[in-house]
């Protein structure tokens, strides 16, 4: 197994739409679209994303293949971290192995990550990947 990550082109957000339509990670999402299901402001959202220059995006690639994303975003002018992983993709490191990589390249810090408190996958990815848990923000 090999796991890349690459530049997000806009073919890869149809696989991103896909993935977001599950409805269990959806639940465990800290940050979702208004409208899951609205595929034309998915992709209105990702064009953005794509052409912004506050961003910092890539694809998760396992043998070629499309499994997730993972990026950085600016809240309040503090560095975020986003990931998101296909359910089917789930439980077998690829979520830790992408942030890890992507840590190794993406260089504003301090940078931050949230997640629902519940979501106790996510919470243990970014622990093994050096983050703690800080609550009351």
């Amino acid at each position: 197994m090999t796991l890349t990550l690459r530049e997000v082109v806009f073919e890869d957000v149809e696989y991103f739409f896909n993935f977001m339509q599950d409805e269990h990670q959806l639940k465990q999402a800290a940050f979702t679209p208004k409208d899951p299901k609205n595929k034309t402001a998915f992709e209105q959202h990702w064009k953005k994303i794509i052409a912004s220059s506050e961003t910092n995006n890539r694809t998760v690639l396992v043998d070629g293949a499309v499994v997730g994303n993972v990026g950085r975003w600016m809240m309040d002018d503090i560095p975020q971290l986003t990931y998101w992983v296909g359910s089917q993709f789930c439980g077998l490191g690829y979520a830790t192995e992408s942030l890890r990589q992507f840590l190794e390249v993406e260089s504003l810090r301090p940078i931050e990550a949230r997640c629902a408190f519940d979501n106790q996958a996510s919470i243990r990815v970014l622990e093994k990947n050096g983050f703690t848990i800080v609550t009351g923000k």
